[in-house]
């Protein structure tokens, strides 16, 4: 999948163009809100990190300026951590939002889920048919079943949502918030505590508690036991 990263500091592409080929992904970077405009004009990449601050424009007006083009998977990656930036972007066609600073791991999680959500070029077979393995767990997304060594573990609809959230890159950590979010959705109003329930249960019912673990002070990640 070619990945469109869309970023004035150059230091910072960097990085990020480093993770993203790591990752398998083909990254290309401009620096202005022009170029990346052009670029998904003519080249047609399949895939757009954007970051809000640019020199000629905001990056704002060419997340509105691709959407009324293009349908391409656009994820904002700003330092602009207010909600009204979140919900600006989102509204303007963004399909999901990172906060700076960030570690690798969390941009390219949510691009293959943004990308599993609206069929982007470059998923697996074993992907598409919605199943995922971690150690001796298996989740199979389509029927929403999951089986830990040929057991049927059966979890409540929230439950599973939690389980395949935190499966999407099993090891990264994810904030709290962003669990809330993602699984519980934008309108939700609950407080974090919410979170660690679910976690609890979960870990009841896979019979033990290192499947997820908690990372002080951030969030959860999903472990991978044998």
């Amino acid at each position: 999948m070619q990945v469109l990263v869309v970023e004035d500091d150059e230091s910072v592409a960097a990085g990020v163009c480093d993770g993203l080929t790591r990752a398998g992904f083909d990254a290309r970077w401009v620096a202005t809100g022009a170029d990346a405009v052009a670029a998904v004009s003519e080249s047609g990449p399949e895939f757009v990190l954007l970051d809000l601050g640019l020199p000629d424009m905001d990056g704002t007006d060419v997340c509105r300026t691709i959407r009324a083009r293009s349908p391409i998977p656009i994820i904002v990656l700003s330092a602009r951590g207010e909600e009204i930036d979140r919900v600006l972007a989102l509204e303007l066609g963004a399909d999901d939002y990172v906060v700076k600073p960030f570690g690798m791991r969390e941009p390219i999680a949510r691009i293959r889920a943004v990308g599993r959500r609206v069929g982007a070029p470059g998923e697996t077979a074993h992907e598409h048919t919605g199943i995922r393995t971690i150690g001796g767990l298996t989740l199979d997304r389509r029927t929403r079943r999951v089986h830990l060594k040929e057991r049927e573990i059966h979890l409540t609809p929230k439950e599973f949502d939690l389980l395949s959230y935190l499966s999407e890159d099993p090891g990264a950590v994810y904030r709290r918030s962003d669990i809330l979010h993602q699984v519980w959705g934008a309108n939700w109003y609950g407080t974090t505590k919410t979170v660690d329930a679910h976690v609890a249960a979960l870990r009841k019912k896979l019979g033990d508690p290192c499947w997820i673990e908690a990372v002080r002070g951030v969030g959860f990640r999903l472990g991978d036991r044998p």
